[in-house]
């Protein structure tokens, strides 16, 4: 039985950020992932699937697995976000843990930012959206794994109140490198 924990969802657009300086002033919104943002949402995933250790996968992925993203996240938040251009820049989804019910307080967190707009809270924000969301339905803990060779990621997290709580040493190996699995928890 499928544990439903975001019916219909909304997004108010009161989660606006805007980005200001270096002479350009930014708008960035906040809404439900829909298929406009296939395109753009897989571009950017590919860009830390190609350039990082930030995603996992060991070459480019086909825009397919957008629908792949939907389905995991069917009944949690997924969000996209917009620059004041409209172009998408990030998105984020929640997701279960684990299919059992056993674990319905627990959900997993995946995000990625455009290279270009990070720096600029968009991250804290989008987290802050969705452990919002996860408290309102009753999730408990939020979890994410990180490759131990994104020591940025890992910074960030710890930043915002999450906390290292196991590695699976060397499970993964990705343009010649071996690295760990870093997983921390945040409880709501």
């Amino acid at each position: 039985m499928a544990y439903m924990c975001f019916p219909r969802y909304h997004v108010p657009r009161c989660f606006d950020v805007y980005e200001c300086g270096k002479g350009l002033c930014m708008e960035y919104t906040f809404e439900p992932m829909a298929q406009e943002h296939r395109r753009e949402v897989i571009d950017i995933f590919n860009h830390y699937i190609e350039k990082s250790f930030a995603a996992y996968p060991g070459r480019p992925v086909d825009y397919a697995v957008y629908d792949h993203f939907l389905s995991l996240s069917r009944s949690y938040p997924a969000l996209a976000v917009k620059s004041g251009d409209g172009k998408t820049v990030g998105f984020a989804f929640l997701h279960p843990y684990h299919p059992a019910d056993s674990f319905r307080k627990t959900a997993m967190a995946t995000y990625f930012i455009h290279p270009g707009h990070t720096g600029r809270g968009i991250g804290t924000k989008i987290l802050n959206i969705l452990l919002k969301k996860a408290h309102e339905c009753g999730i408990e803990q939020v979890l994410v794994n990180v490759s131990s060779l994104n020591p940025g990621s890992i910074g960030f997290h710890l930043k915002n109140g999450f906390r290292e709580c196991g590695r699976f040493e060397d499970i993964g190996a990705k343009a010649g490198k071996a690295f760990s699995v870093v997983w921390m928890q945040r409880r709501l």
